[in-house]
């Protein structure tokens, strides 16, 4: 032990690989595809279903995929409200290309695809 430390010291642990992440299993069909989007879908003031863009990217691996089967049932980005164009800091908000992100953040599926 040395003097002045209340513990002892020794030499730093030899490093390893660092564990591989697990990674979220690839829905796999139709049906896993629709259980899974069912699960992350809300109800929208159309009738039908709305899914967050951060909730599919959440689920891992598979957000192409998943974004290609709620394409393939008619599911179309939802229309972001106009930003504001007025007001005290207007004109700073539209000088850097506004604060409108260019980015879909969810998606608008049609009644009766979820059931």
């Amino acid at each position: 032990m040395s003097e002045g430390f209340p513990f002892s010291v020794s030499a730093p642990a030899t490093e390893s690989a660092p564990a591989p992440e697990p990674e979220a299993p690839e829905p796999v069909g139709d049906d896993s595809i629709r259980k899974l989007v069912a699960r992350l879908a809300r109800p929208h003031s159309s009738g039908g279903h709305v899914v967050e863009r951060a909730a599919i990217l959440a689920e891992g691996s598979s957000f192409t995929t998943i974004m290609d089967w709620i394409v393939d049932h008619g599911g179309k980005p939802e229309a972001q409200a106009a930003a504001p164009s007025g007001g005290l800091h207007g004109s700073r908000l539209n000088q850097s290309g506004g604060s409108v992100s260019p980015t879909t953040l969810r998606f608008v599926l049609p009644a009766g695809v979820l059931a």
